[in-house]
Order: C-alpha cells, then sequence, then structure tokens
C-alpha cells in the first residue's frame, strides 16, 4: 500500500458518516425560532451583551456556546446544496427572524445600561478582514462534517466559539443604541462574513460528500442558484481582503518601528521617556529627557530609520525636559539664593533662603509642569528631601515624590517610566516615589 492510499484511508469519513435522514432531520430540526429554541437565543443575546458591556472574554465565550444561530445558517447551505428550496427559504427567514430579535434585545439592554463606553471586546468586532472569513470557512466545514458523523463529539460548541456568531449581533445591537454607525456596520459586516462562508462552506461539503437531492429542480434553477452563492461570497470576499491588507500593512510597521526603537534610539546623555507608534497615519513619536537632542542626532535618527523599511514615516524627536534648563546649583550656592530673591521681590512673601521646605515646593512645582506634559493624568506633585534613620542610627538621604493621580492605576503602570525620568531630572539614584489618588 503507497503512502497515499494510506493517507486516503487515513481522510476517508465515509464509514463514520450518519445515515443522509438522520443527518437531515438533524439540519431541520436546528432551523426552527420558536419556544424553547427562542427563548434559549434572547438569553444568549442577553448574556453576550453583558459580557461585552463589562469586557469579560469568559462570559462571550458562553454566550456563544449557548446559542442556537448555528443552525439555520447549516440549513441555508444544506438546503442550496441539496436543491432544497423549501428548506432554504424556511431557513433563511427564520435566520432574518433571529437576527431581529438579537438586534432589538441587544440594542435595548444597550439603550439602558449605565455602561457606555466600548470596550477591546467590542471594537474586535468592528474590523473583520480576510482572516475571519477564513475562520469562518473552516469554521463550517468542521460544523456539517461533525454533523455528518456519528462521532460528533463537542465540535459544535467549538465551531460556535470559532466562529463568534453571537458578539458581532450584539455589538451591532449597541451600535444601533448609540446611534454609532461605523460600529454597527464594522459588526454587521463581520456576522455577514461569518454567515455567508458558514453556509458556503456547508454547500461544499454537502456536496462532495454526495448527499442526495431532496427535491427535483431543472438546471436553470441549479445554474442560478450556483450562480448567486458565487456573487454573494465574491462580493463578501473583497471588503474582507483589502481589510486584511491594511491589517498586515499596519503589524508589518508596528513591528519595523519596535525594531528601529529598540535598536536605534539611544542618545548618549538622553533617557527615553515615552513612544509613540501610530500606523494609521505611519508616524513614530519618541519623546526624551536630558541633555538637548542636536539636530545632528535627530537627522542621523531619520537616516537610519529606512534601513527598517520606514523612509516613509514621520518621525518627530521630542525634547520632554532638557537639564541644561536648570541650573546645576539649583538646589544650592548663590545662584539658589538669587532664585529666592527673586521671588521674595515678586510674591512679596518672607521666604529663607535655605528654608527646605520651600525648596521642596519650588522642586514639585517644577517637576509637576514637565511632568504634566509626559503623563497628562498626574494632577500635582510634591518632592522633598528627607533623612531616614535606621534602627542602628545610620542616615540615609531620599528624595521623597508624591505623585497625585486622576488615574492612579494608569500612574502605577508608568511608574518604571517615573522613576528612570525623576532620576535623570534630580541627579538621584535614591528616591522614593508614592502614587495617591488626587485629592483636590
Amino acid at each position: 500500500m503507497s503512502i497515499f492510499e494510506h493517507l486516503r484511508r487515513k481522510l476517508d469519513i465515509s464509514p463514520e458518516r450518519e445515515e443522509f435522514s438522520v443527518i437531515h432531520d438533524t439540519v431541520a430540526g436546528g432551523i426552527e425560532f420558536k419556544g424553547t429554541n427562542l427563548w434559549i437565543l434572547i438569553f444568549a443575546i442577553f448574556i453576550a451583551s453583558v459580557g461585552l458591556n463589562v469586557n469579560s472574554t469568559a462570559v462571550i465565550i458562553g454566550a456563544m456556546l449557548v446559542s442556537p444561530l448555528m443552525g439555520p445558517i447549516l440549513g441555508m447551505g444544506y438546503g442550496i446544496a441539496t436543491y432544497d428550496f423549501d428548506l432554504f427559504k424556511k431557513a433563511f427567514f427564520n435566520y432574518l427572524f433571529a437576527l431581529l430579535v438579537g438586534l432589538l434585545t441587544s440594542a435595548g439592554y444597550f439603550y439602558i445600561t449605565p455602561i457606555y463606553q466600548a470596550h477591546s471586546e467590542l471594537l474586535a468586532r468592528t474590523q473583520p478582514n480576510i482572516y475571519d472569513v477564513i475562520i469562518a470557512l473552516m469554521g463550517g466545514l468542521a460544523g456539517i462534517v461533525a454533523i455528518s458523523s456519528r462521532f460528533k463529539g463537542n465540535v459544535i460548541p467549538g465551531v460556535a466559539i470559532a466562529t463568534a456568531l453571537m458578539p458581532p449581533l450584539c455589538t451591532a445591537g449597541y451600535g444601533l443604541a448609540t446611534a454609532n454607525w461605523q460600529f454597527f456596520l464594522g459588526a454587521f459586516y463581520l456576522l455577514t462574513i461569518n454567515t455567508v462562508f458558514i453556509g458556503s462552506a456547508t454547500l461544499i461539503t454537502v456536496r462532495l460528500l454526495g448527499y442526495p437531492v431532496r427535491n427535483s429542480a431543472d438546471e436553470n434553477q441549479k445554474r442560478m442558484a450556483n450562480r448567486w452563492v458565487s456573487f454573494i461570497a465574491v462580493i463578501t470576499t473583497i471588503p474582507a481582503i483589502y481589510y486584511g491588507w491594511l491589517l498586515v500593512q499596519r503589524e508589518n510597521f508596528i513591528q519595523r518601528a519596535n525594531n528601529f526603537i529598540v535598536n536605534e534610539s539611544f542618545i548618549e546623555g538622553d533617557f527615553l521617556l515615552k513612544n509613540e507608534v501610530d500606523p494609521t497615519h505611519r508616524r513614530i513619536k519618541l519623546i526624551y529627557g536630558g541633555k538637548t537632542i542636536s539636530n545632528t542626532e535627530k537627522e542621523r535618527l531619520d537616516k537610519r530609520k529606512r534601513i527598517y523599511g520606514l523612509a516613509d514615516a514621520q518621525l518627530t524627536v521630542q525634547q520632554g525636559f532638557s537639564v541644561s534648563d536648570v541650573s546645576s546649583e539649583f538646589l544650592k550656592g548663590e545662584s539658589y539664593q538669587t532664585e529666592i530673591a527673586q521671588l521674595k521681590s515678586q510674591l512679596g512673601r518672607s521666604l529663607q533662603a535655605q528654608d527646605s521646605v520651600v525648596q521642596s515646593k519650588g522642586m514639585g512645582g517644577m517637576l509637576f509642569t514637565e511632568m504634566k506634559l509626559l503623563f497628562p493624568e498626574v494632577a500635582y506633585c510634591s518632592a522633598e528631601k528627607q533623612t531616614f534613620v535606621g534602627k542602628t542610627g545610620q542616615r540615609r538621604n531620599y528624595t521623597v515624590v508624591v505623585v497625585g493621580s486622576d488615574a492612579p492605576a494608569r500612574t502605577t503602570r508608568s511608574l518604571g517610566q517615573i522613576s528612570g525620568w525623576l532620576k535623570v531630572r534630580v541627579k538621584s539614584d535614591s528616591l522614593k516615589i508614592f502614587v495617591e489618588r488626587a485629592t483636590f
């Protein structure tokens, strides 16, 4: 036996195939949306809507497992494949009814929910591409092959999760409730992709497995049905190919930009505080702290980006702060005394030249002014030099910085960047940084 013959026998599913009459009854039984099926659909819509609303992947997966939306799509593909046009019409109108119920239910939920922000799970359903076509096609193939087998296992629930019919329907409901037509159209297009290619995969599989024709149809009817299926599939695919190309371009730009930043962004005497990569407009922004960046360094970076395939990218090198803006004698000596004298004259306050509290306020105010540009959520900043005494009487000096933030969690995630910036800014490795919620 040749290896090809052995492989053919391995792939042959005919010994495991269910009786054609049983398959027909299974497909026809999954089409109806009334009674139990209708209530299950409504409950699944609510579960998926809540999951999208609170950005819970686990809840969304649960809704996809419960959802009965797959039935009429398989019915449409099966009906065209066997030229059972009555079954196709029944499946088609039941599917339209299910979509209407799903849209109204999800739109009703999103209209009354107090949480209206679009999280990542909602956004993920608004930008379909060619990869969604592949997923729907493979999912449809797996689904109809599983139905055709006596050993169905847990394939159908897996297909329901992979092809994700419920989330885009609920996302379209969100777009309808909030009048966000970009969300509505993007999600509905993803739902259309899944519908068309699950149905197409069903049609292809049924034809390849030689299912018997249920109703006699003349050649004109067959030819017309096949043409319509091909036309709808092509029309559905064209935008997905374009969006898939955009996705590839976007990911390539991000990867090249990150490689450029990692390998080329070092400037002696400066610290890269922040980088921003905008693949949509092909922009790269580098924000530095430290010494003033010369035009020579900026030109060097601009030339080096071409090596990474970024010749057409817009590179912006921005100075977050420059240590040359602050006298190296700011905290000591005659220059600081002069600064204090000027403050006395301008503000009319009786300040003591060596008052540490005044020094800390001056430092905190200056740090806040610069920090606000880099981290917009920061509301205030206080800095003070303090001495800590240990159990043994040993003393150690620290610069203590308290940062008040309108978004403490976000500021905490940026603590590494803030710490690195502060070490350069105050020229000290001995720092203690505390982040608190802004109180004023």
